[in-house]
């Protein structure tokens, strides 16, 4: 079955780099295929005509000074975008303290030997939450608007499967899953590698660290916002390498190079230079639509720029290739709150009142003796446990100092904040697996876990809807770069696909429609359980046969029935 056409020999048009840092294939980073038209690159082919249908003669070529005001006028839009984000690193910061249970680190320390407990109530509420969002990992399925193309869309939906195993996307769930918890936003980048399936290329769907981008803080949505901005350090040797004309002038900037350190790594970044990623919206007055433009920065030089080789935009669809999915949303931004800040004081109350409770109790293990003058007793023979007997004067001269008990009420004030974050939060002991309150029946049991679950079970459909626009923007990624046939199995059946098989066959060529539908990959045992014992029972009543339940029926391996 061949679906597919065989492509011409030209490369595609954008790469990706170490770093989250995209790269550009065939124009060598600061070289001068960048810069000189009749400079062969293997993006354009030796027909002069890029495989996006970009004629080189039209491509845009700044001098240097034309490229230093460039740089000039973006290090100045990063610069408003680094001022305005200052608060922001902040909360995530902080949010990711309280995560790690750090957060007595923002108290200063007024007495070295004052105890500093903590209890993990936010980090266990999280890691609940994350469990239950990982058994509902996202499968997206791939179905075409128009009739006659269901054959098409069962390949693609195996192309955009094959896609996320070999980028990894169950690691990449597994990092947007902290953002999305603890920070209160997770980003993702859907970006076409050349380099992928043995060099034939795949789109991909990767994880965006929220502390390393910034968006138009003006702007409540993505789709208007006028600028995004990656940045990642990288030493001067990764700058020699890849940009070796260009290292030459740079200077080190006065920028936190490293939003986040770890606390036990000491990273010295004095011989770092920031390297800044920028996609721009632009509005074009002829064409009437908007495009985007990728340019990349460093030590206040202008590395790259799109517009060179890619003038009617870096990726066809005119998007940016970021997908923001907030947790809980914040007014007048596209970013969210996150679990550590709903619960911030509790926890911080509750361990306030262990602190309380602790220093309480080490001073009762420690019992004062007040003594007068007049008791005739010695201090020093006193002190000297060892000794029988003492000899003084006066009794009445002499009293022990007992620290006084904290009330009752303390003790379940605590008890009682902790139990509010997991209830409030929706991981209670239910959707822990707890069985509080005496109930036994598995079937009991299983129906008062879905049910609490539902709070858990509206978060996967917020990140299955961001999911969801993930993989409409891979499919056009993989309709503008798909160049090279590649061959999918389909229930053992070698099918060729290309970017040719997602247009219909007419003088326009035009783009097939699909629409993408998410479900879970990983069901929870419950959920089989529950699905099983239904097809058991459709059995008993004969709605169904023996083979249409052995069908139906979820387990490992059905040859063992």
């Amino acid at each position: 079955m061949d679906f597919g056409t065989t492509a011409s020999s030209v490369v595609g048009d954008a790469d990706t780099g170490s770093g989250g840092i995209t790269q550009e294939p065939g124009i060598r980073p600061g070289g001068s295929s960048a810069q000189n038209p009749s400079t062969f690159n293997p993006a354009f082919g030796a027909s002069g005509v890029s495989a996006s249908g970009i004629n080189v003669s039209e491509t845009r070529y700044l001098d240097e000074y034309g490229r230093d005001a460039e740089a000039s006028k973006l290090y100045a839009l990063f610069d408003e975008f680094y001022k305005a984000y200052a608060l922001e690193w902040e909360r995530l910061s902080k949010c990711d303290r309280l995560y790690r249970c750090a957060h007595w680190e923002d108290i200063p320390v007024r007495d070295r030997l004052e105890p500093r407990p903590t209890t993990p109530v936010i980090h266990s509420t999280i890691e609940n939450i994350r469990a239950d969002l990982f058994d509902r990992f996202p499968k997206a399925e791939i179905k075409a608007d128009e009739p006659g193309y269901e054959e098409i869309s069962k390949v693609l939906t195996h192309v955009i499967s094959e896609n996320h195993i070999v980028c990894d996307y169950e690691r990449e769930y597994d990092k947007l899953l902290y953002d999305f918890l603890v920070g209160g936003y997770m980003v993702q980048e859907v970006g076409y590698d050349f380099e992928a399936n043995m060099g034939l290329g795949g789109a991909y769907i990767r994880h965006v660290d929220s502390h390393c981008i910034m968006f138009d803080p003006y702007s409540s949505s993505i789709d208007d916002a006028r600028a995004v901005f990656k940045f990642t350090p990288f030493c001067r040797e990764y700058f020699a390498e890849h940009y070796p004309k260009e290292s030459e002038r740079m200077n080190p900037d006065a920028y936190t190079l490293r939003r986040v350190k770890d606390c036990a790594l000491n990273v010295d970044d004095s011989d770092s230079i920031l390297l800044i990623e920028s996609w721009r919206r632009e509005f074009d007055a002829e064409a009437g639509i908007h495009r985007i433009h990728m340019q990349k920065i460093a030590g206040g030089v202008l590395l790259e720029d799109s517009r060179d080789y890619k003038p009617n935009g870096f990726y066809s669809h005119g998007k940016y290739p970021f997908i923001i999915t907030p947790l809980f949303r914040r007014k007048g931004t596209m970013l969210g709150l996150g679990y550590a800040d709903l619960f911030e004081n509790q926890q911080r109350f509750s361990d306030k009142l262990d602190q309380i409770v602790m220093k309480n109790a080490l001073m009762a293990s420690h019992n004062k003796l007040l003594m007068t003058g007049a008791s005739g007793f010695d201090l020093a023979d006193l002190k000297d446990w060892s000794k029988e007997v003492h000899i003084g004067e006066n009794l009445n001269g002499i009293r022990w100092f007992s620290t006084a008990p904290l009330p009752s009420y303390i003790i379940d004030y605590i008890s009682s904040i902790r139990e509010s974050i997991k209830q409030e939060s929706g991981s209670n002991d239910f959707s822990r697996g707890g069985t509080l309150g005496g109930v036994t029946a598995a079937s009991a049991i299983i129906a008062l876990q879905e049910m609490s679950s539902k709070r858990s079970r509206m978060l996967s459909r917020t990140i299955h809807a961001g999911f969801s626009q993930a993989v409409r923007l891979e499919i056009e990624v993989e309709r503008e770069n798909a160049v090279f046939p590649r061959t999918i199995s389909i229930d053992q059946t070698a099918v060729h696909y290309s970017r040719d098989l997602l247009r219909i066959e007419s003088s326009m060529s035009v783009p097939i429609e699909f629409r993408v539908t998410v479900s879970v990959d990983h069901d929870d045992s419950a959920s089989i359980l529950a699905h099983n014992e239904t097809i058991f029972k459709m059995l008993q009543m004969g709605i169904m046969t023996p083979e249409e339940a052995k069908e139906k029926v979820r387990i490992s391996d059905k040859r063992e029935l």
